[in-house]
């Protein structure tokens, strides 16, 4: 039997903010993929001096600052213009930045350039989960949003593995250059989107006004739920986003060839969308059993993921490579679950405003810090230390977590109650 119209929509919108998603990604760690070879073009013999690595990490930096400072911007936006039409530009946008990646001459226009891919990627942050939000039921986000944001495993995988293959073939020139048709395609295909708005009969006139509506901001800094959701989320960024960037010029340091890029590029694919998947169905199936299930399920993720980093640091490899991909597996679970908290602690109507907030904050102290934190640090204590610092970050990301678990019943249930007025 052929799925209800409604039904067919919902899944076309999540297929196509998926792929979106997965490009967003691949974009994202191509750069990460050729970082040695980029720095050995613009730093010769030099590239591995400590202030050229902490350099190095800035190319990270400089996306997401861009990033992170004009989110807010497109989350107020998202909630005020079609949110597909957002997408497409903004989509259009990063992919030419990308593309112009290719073509820097030198190492401040490549700066340009991955500031260029964080506006674009701003336009896109807080529209797509909210898209997603407004078109599923809350008993089924943790699951749909899980799948949406597999595309972060998968794509930064097939940016590893993308960038390494065409990098070592060919140059990390042409690492750029062969994801950006791809990502132009699916812009023009966001503009053919209807937003969700328009089906669930809420227009721009059921936003808040005046007084009422700044009520509304400012009580997400009284929401428990979303500030410790948005905390934890913070240091988890800062592990994950740390540890991904760095993670080709460690295995360099442990005496590795640049296949290894890809053998990891492939583990962070398998792993990581497993758990991101599980993760999102493990906080749907306990939410009826467990109040703060989400946050909970998020929480021992952390937790498990600690020590097999540590172990990953002190046992030789081939065998490093088995605490690395538990930890990374643990790294992932709580994707699903910790985006479902946002979307179902916040009021619908300034929902894309909330995750852009959110978007700004664990940018700001999560994977625009760490990059050049961690290069620093590892220059003059070695990448066991650094990647030390990134496993206490996994404990904090836990603990704070579970401090909010005790609240997510009782918001989820105002928000509720507040839609029914």
């Amino acid at each position: 039997m052929e799925p209800p119209a409604s039904t067919r929509t919902a899944r076309t919108a999540l297929a196509l903010l998926l792929s979106i998603n997965l490009f967003n990604y691949i974009d994202r760690y191509v750069l990460a993929a050729v970082e040695p070879e980029i720095a050995k073009t613009f730093f010769g013999i030099h590239a591995k001096d400590p202030s050229n690595l902490a350099k190095m990490g800035f190319l990270a930096t400089a996306f997401l600052v861009s990033y992170m400072l004009l989110v807010p911007l497109f989350g107020w936006l998202a909630d005020r213009m079609s949110r597909w039409v957002l997408v497409g530009i903004s989509v259009a946008i990063w992919s030419l930045a990308t593309g112009g990646s290719g073509l820097a001459a030198s190492f401040g226009l490549l700066l340009i350039m991955r500031c260029f891919v964080g506006i674009g990627e701003a336009g896109y942050g807080p529209s797509a989960p909210t898209i997603i939000s407004d078109l599923f039921p809350v008993a089924k986000r943790g699951a749909v949003l899980a799948w949406f944001y597999a595309a972060i495993p998968v794509g930064s995988a097939l940016g590893y593995v993308l960038g390494s293959k065409v990098g070592v073939a060919f140059g990390w020139r042409m690492a750029f250059f062969v994801v950006t048709p791809p990502g132009l395609i699916l812009a023009a295909l966001s503009l053919f989107m209807a937003d969700p708005r328009g089906r669930v009969k809420r227009a721009r006139t059921d936003l808040p006004k005046g007084d009422s509506r700044w009520r509304e901001y400012l009580a997400l800094a009284r929401n428990r739920s979303y500030v410790f959701d948005t905390l934890g989320m913070t240091a988890m960024t800062f592990a994950l986003g740390g540890m991904s960037f760095w993670m080709p010029q460690y295995l360099d340091s442990r005496g590795l060839p640049p296949q290894a890029r890809e053998l990891f590029g492939e583990i962070t694919a398998a792993t990581g969308l497993a758990a991101t998947l599980l993760g999102g169905m493990a906080g749907d199936k306990l939410r009826g059993k467990l109040p703060g299930s989400y946050f909970l399920v998020s929480a021992a993720g952390m937790f498990l993921a600690c020590p097999f980093i540590i172990a990953m640091l002190y046992i030789s490899f081939p065998w490093a490579w088995v605490p690395m991909t538990i930890a990374i597996f643990f790294l992932f679970f709580n994707t699903g679950p910790t985006n479902a908290i946002l979307a179902n602690v916040t009021l619908p109507a300034v929902r894309a405003t909330a995750f852009g907030l959110n978007i700004l904050i664990l940018h700001l102290f999560g994977d625009a810090a760490a990059p050049p934190f961690l290069g620093a640090f590892a220059g003059r204590f070695g990448w066991s230390a650094a990647f030390g610092v990134v496993a206490a970050a996994t404990v904090l990301a836990g603990l704070l977590w579970l401090l909010g678990a005790a609240h997510l019943q009782k918001d989820m249930q105002l928000v509720e109650a507040a839609a029914l007025l």
